[in-house]
């Protein structure tokens, strides 16, 4: 069964519905469906974190982005 969503919007949130409305034809719940899966797809993982940069290294460590002893501290 579908959800019933109501949401109050600001001034300038109300703005830009109104502008996408315009722009694409969309009813309000289109709008809100297409908005929910764009930012669902920017904040969702795929299970455990990657860390880029894994691989050769002119020190030769090669563990350098994925040993957790080595990671202590990075990024905090």
């Amino acid at each position: 069964m579908a959800s019933v969503i109501h949401a109050r919007l600001d001034d300038d949130t109300d703005s830009l519905r109104s502008e996408l409305q315009k722009q694409l034809g969309w009813n309000d719940s289109q709008i809100v469906r297409e908005g929910i899966k764009s930012l669902s797809a920017l904040v969702h993982t795929n299970g455990k974190r990657k860390i880029i940069g894994l691989g050769q290294f002119r020190s030769s460590i090669s563990d350098l982005g994925s040993n957790k002893k080595r990671l202590k501290g990075f990024g905090t």
